[in-house]
């Protein structure tokens, strides 16, 4: 169908897009060579509901401001490749008085919407969408279409053993073709889910006479899934092709990583894959580009996080994070640096391996097969002008030498260490061979922390605490009045777990004068922790219980994460 640019753009002025945007768009058109309509549908700041209405006067067609996704028949929805929605620029919705209903654009896609008529065997209806609205409903109804692992399974058991495989080369988008090979079905399918479900990693493990998948879902394993033994070299196979890693290689760990697209989200996995007796063993660690890091959102409590904040303020000095592998220390150390990152600052890193990609800052990631470690990097980038280092992690003498090095020359220090508590850190450091003295002078403040699981908002139930919770957290009944305690039930919004995503509970140990005294005294962890207590330090466990009362956790969850606080 044919636009005239004079109609359209009266049309467009008469509902408001004003004279000098239609103008902008028009040029636009001119200057890249391209149809008028697609020009106003790119134009920055022109109203597409705008748009769309003054098609519908041209075209005669109605009118959908939104999509209800809730409302979407996916089995109609699957007979389609994600490519081509996305190519052609339709989508199919649902079915009403007999015709199915079918998102456009533009009338410039209906005759490629009338060939949806021939594949569906039903009478269609064009409806006009904002192109905004039509592409965010495209990758969502994808997303929401696909199959869990366990379904796109039972199909790939019915499938013959030469039929397994296919052409195992990656797709663009792993939602895009419904008709591929099984085995790369189920693998996307697997992924897809993994993401769905807000999966960190996904565990393939292969034993005598099962194959077992799970997912670690805000910390714990589940299991997902059991395909057949048979098909344990396949999945294997294609993941090994997504990474980029030696498939004919399969006595040796290997680590690689895959970049996807899901319903136009950009992941990142790191991959490794394990010899075990009985075949290869897979882990995937999903990282979703584009996070944003924001010391706001890390779950600190406000007079923790004004603290820390007037920490990483400093000229120099080390800041330390301590914690088990996966306790958010990352997390933690990318928030710090987004807070302080700034164009006169020279901010660098050294990770192993780099998981996310800051903006403004250097990141190196340590090689130890070419000698680049923590401690010959730290002291590359002492060369380089910096005035923040971000230290991976400290683990052997020469790294902590180089760092305190670092902050007694004018540099501030980030960097872990895998210790229980805060006060663990001191000990750590004089066991690797750091002189006491250097330590006390060196570190502003040490930073422990934990993840811990946060109470589903859909199913939470508030209950009357038993003694014994109460005995195990060292609190008394009284300390209960005016609060609320809730506990997990289960829903199918967090996967009949009762808890839905995490955040973090922390203990800041600032580095006072009676902490430096203790420090250069060779003192244990006890006594500084009691030190440090005394001054008005929360451990994570009472962290962990302000959580509790502010309804975010509950009282099952703070003791499961902080068992060791309740030994002392």
């Amino acid at each position: 169908m044919s636009i005239r640019r004079r109609e359209l753009s009266e049309l467009l002025v008469e509902r408001g897009v004003t004279a000098q945007r239609v103008k902008e768009a028009e040029g636009l058109a001119t200057k890249n060579e391209l149809p008028l309509l697609e020009a106003y549908q790119r134009a920055d700041g022109l109203s597409k509901s705008a748009l769309a209405h003054s098609l519908s006067v041209i075209s005669g067609l109605p009118v959908m401001e939104t999509i209800n996704l809730e409302r979407l028949d996916l089995d109609v929805v699957r007979t389609l490749p994600l490519g081509l929605a996305r190519e052609k620029g339709f989508l199919p919705l649902w079915e009403e008085n007999g015709r199915v209903l079918v998102a456009i654009a533009s009338p410039a896609t209906l005759p490629s919407a009338d060939d949806l008529r021939v594949m569906l065997r039903k009478p269609i209806q064009a409806v006009l969408v904002p192109a905004d609205e039509l592409r965010n409903a495209i990758n969502k109804a994808f997303d929401k279409a696909s199959r869990s692992a366990s379904a796109v399974l039972e199909e790939v058991r019915e499938e013959k053993e030469g039929d397994l495989e296919g052409d195992l080369n990656l797709q663009d988008d792993i939602l895009d073709d419904p008709n591929q090979a099984p085995i790369i079905r189920f693998v996307n399918t697997l992924l897809t889910q993994a993401i769905k479900d807000r999966a960190s990693d996904i565990h393939i493990e292969p034993f005598e006479k099962e194959l077992n998948v799970r997912f670690r879902i805000d910390g714990v394993l589940y299991e997902i899934v059991k395909p057949p033994p048979r098909l344990q070299a396949s999945i294997v196979s294609r993941i090994k092709i997504m990474a980029g890693l030696n498939i004919a290689e399969k006595r040796i760990p290997q680590d690689g990583r895959i970049r996807i697209r899901m319903a136009g989200r950009e992941v990142d996995l790191r991959v490794s894959t394990l010899p075990v007796r009985h075949g290869e063993r897979v882990v995937m660690r999903i990282l979703e580009k584009g996070s944003v890091f924001s010391l706001d959102a890390v779950g600190m409590a406000k007079d923790n996080l004004e603290t820390f904040r007037s920490y990483i303020q400093q000229p120099h000095g080390i800041i330390l994070v301590t914690g088990p592998t996966g306790s958010g220390k990352t997390t933690t150390l990318y928030s710090a640096l987004a807070e302080i990152n700034a164009p006169d600052l020279n901010i660098l890193t050294i990770e192993d391996p780099i998981e996310y990609e800051l903006r403004g800052v250097g990141q190196t990631q340590v090689n130890p097969k070419i000698d680049l470690t923590f401690a010959s990097a730290l002291r590359a980038h002492l060369r380089q002008d910096p005035d923040v280092i971000l230290v991976g992690e400290i683990r052997d003498k020469e790294t902590a030498d180089n760092a305190v090095q670092a902050s007694l020359t004018g540099h501030l220090v980030f960097s872990t260490l895998h210790t229980n508590d805060a006060a663990g850190a001191f000990p750590r450091l004089t066991d690797m061979g750091v002189q006491p003295f250097l330590v006390a002078s060196s570190l502003l403040m040490v930073l422990a922390q934990r993840l811990v699981r946060r109470l589903c908002p859909s199913c939470k139930e508030a209950y009357e605490p038993t003694d014994l919770e109460l005995r195990e957290l060292g609190l008394t009944r009284a300390s209960l009045v005016g609060q609320t305690v809730y506990r997990a039930k289960g829903c199918a919004a967090c996967l009949n777990t009762g808890y839905k995503g995490r955040t973090g509970i922390y203990e800041i140990l600032v580095v006072t004068d009676t902490v430096r005294a203790l420090v250069m005294q060779g003192k244990d962890a006890g006594t500084i922790r009691k030190a440090a207590s005394a001054n008005g330090m929360k451990n994570l466990r009472d962290d962990g219980i302000r959580k509790v009362f502010e309804g975010a956790s509950s009282f099952e969850e703070i003791m499961r994460i902080t068992q060791e606080d309740a030994l002392e």
